[in-house]
């Protein structure tokens, strides 16, 4: 599944939802990443005050990926693959 983000806040709620939905706690996650429980919570509830890497660790152990694209454009004329840069 996709999701837009467009603010933090949509974020720390997509994070919330998949970590749920695997049956994973705060305490768990926390443990995952070597942080505390009450660190992932403020993480996940504040995802534009962390660092990047933190995120992508997150996203990781959700089983998740970050893809950026551009907006408003017709996906048969770009091309996404990396190996074109």
């Amino acid at each position: 599944m996709e999701y837009k983000i467009s603010m933090a806040t949509q974020l720390s709620d997509i994070l919330k939802s998949k970590r749920k939905s695997l049956g994973q706690t705060q305490e768990n996650m926390g443990k995952k990443l070597g942080v505390s429980q009450r660190v992932f919570a403020r993480n996940e509830a504040h995802p534009e005050k962390v660092n990047f890497e933190r995120i992508v660790d997150i996203l990781a152990e959700l089983d998740m990926d970050l893809i950026v694209r551009e907006r408003n454009t017709n996906s048969s004329d770009k091309q996404t693959d990396t190996e074109s840069w």
